[in-house]
């Protein structure tokens, strides 16, 4: 077993390097307190920018921090990179793959995985967008549909290679068919000869009555506007019934229509990382029908005051009885939340305090200066929401040398059109990318 108690201090493990577990190991920077962050990759991601890694106008290391660099100074921290496979709550200890790791308090912030609403074939032909290799496979599979289309000598097979669905019209959904319009409308437009880039078709499917649900009906009005301006076609009020190597079936109103395409992208639903169901079980605890662990007001597990959970992993509810959205603000908020309580509780103060999310705002990008903002009573769309977001998206990368490489590269993009990073990387014969079995054929 991982022998952490070299000090005879209260240990505290951490696990999740996401925004939760980030800011909960910055908030016990000065606590008497030996922290463990425990995750399986070796750095935090900045998740709201996955989409233009996924598009080609940022590469990975943009939006990713090793975490070793970000906790170098903090000398009461240790990274361990590992894999948590479940809970020994008996002995207070974590299970990893390979060791034990026992811990004082516990703090899950695993995060979410992509749903595909009890349909988990469909994951192999529409990949999510939740890590690193998920954006990288999908930029492989975006331009290396243009590739086949230039190949084609037939104007049918070369719009269905041209063709790109994207399921779900939450923000990843629309700042992806934003960015793909961009691309096929400009970025491309003079890179080949026998197509047309911006003849490509893209379509947004919302199984909703609009896209953007969680924003007021206005901004919601403008945004679909713009989206529709971009010349995106959506679809709202239709379900994907199957999804295949070649094709996405939808369903509208009681009508069926099959779509030719090689590329779907999956961005319509999240739920809890399975590791909750596991904890859960370990503590006899409940889950709601997503996954997340019911928790009490503190974060605390009501069977189990030492251990917290936070983030896309927990069901809280707001002052309305409505589950908190699985977004940044909320696990930061969390989590500073738990190092106060944890802080606290070191110092044998006991705190009634439950924890209370105080709504900052939301904003989405919908294109090249565009995009809408709600930020307590004021509501923005257009370039001055578009530049909002820019600023404030900007300030959350946690190092500043990303800062100002995704600050030139914006800079960049926006004077040019241009995305330097279109790079084909992943092989479009492998079995777990979405079938290419077509342009196998051709190039075999």
């Amino acid at each position: 077993m991982i022998d952490l108690n070299e000090r005879q201090r209260h240990q505290v493990v951490v696990i999740g390097g996401g925004f939760g577990g980030l800011e909960t190991v910055r908030r016990l920077k000065k606590a008497d307190v030996d922290v463990t962050l425990i995750d399986r990759r070796n750095f935090h991601l900045f998740q709201p920018l996955l989409y233009q890694v996924a598009t080609g106008g940022l590469s990975p290391a943009n939006i990713a921090a090793p975490l070793r660099s970000i906790f170098g100074k903090q000398k009461n921290c240790r990274i361990l990179l590992g894999e948590v496979t479940g809970f020994d709550l008996e002995q207070n200890e974590v299970i990893l793959q390979d060791d034990r790791c026992r811990f004082d308090t516990l703090v899950v912030a695993a995060g979410a995985s992509p749903s595909y609403f009890g349909n988990d074939s469909w994951q192999k032909y529409a990949p999510p967008l939740k890590s690193i290799e998920d954006a990288t496979a999908i930029r492989s599979r975006l331009f290396w549909c243009f590739e086949q289309a230039e190949r084609e000598a037939c104007k049918k097979d070369r719009c269905e290679w041209l063709t790109f669905v994207i399921v779900g019209g939450g923000p990843t959904g629309v700042e992806l068919a934003g960015a793909l319009a961009e691309i096929s409308r400009h970025t491309l437009v003079n890179d080949f000869r026998s197509i047309d880039p911006s003849e490509a078709r893209i379509i947004l499917v919302e199984a909703g009555d609009q896209v953007l649900s969680s924003y007021p009906p206005d901004l919601t009005s403008k945004a679909e506007s713009k989206i529709r301006q971009l010349g995106i076609e959506l679809r709202t009020k239709t379900q994907v019934t199957e999804i295949k190597q070649d094709y996405v079936e939808v369903e509208h109103v009681g009508s069926t229509e099959r779509i030719a395409t090689y590329s779907v992208i999956w961005a319509a639903g999240v739920k809890a990382n399975p590791l909750g169901g596991k904890l859960a079980q370990a503590a006899n605890c409940k889950t709601d029908r997503m996954g997340r662990v019911l928790v009490s007001d503190d974060l605390t597990l009501s069977t189990n005051p030492s251990i917290f959970v936070i983030g896309d992993l927990a069901h809280v509810t707001n002052d309305e009885d409505n589950p908190l959205p699985g977004i940044a603000p909320v696990a930061i908020q969390q989590a500073k939340f738990v190092a106060k309580l944890i802080q606290l509780r070191q110092l044998g103060r006991k705190s009634k305090d439950r924890f209370h999310y105080r709504d900052l705002g939301s904003m989405a990008t919908i294109g090249r200066k565009a995009a809408i903002a709600e930020i307590g009573k004021f509501k923005f769309s257009g370039i001055f929401a578009w530049w909002l977001w820019l600023a404030i998206h900007l300030m959350q990368i946690v190092q500043f040398q990303n800062r100002v490489l995704i600050l030139i590269q914006w800079a960049y993009s926006y004077l040019t059109y241009n995305r330097a990073a279109r790079l084909i990387t992943h092989p479009t014969h492998n079995d777990n990318e979405a079938d290419t079995s077509k342009a196998i054929d051709q190039t075999s």
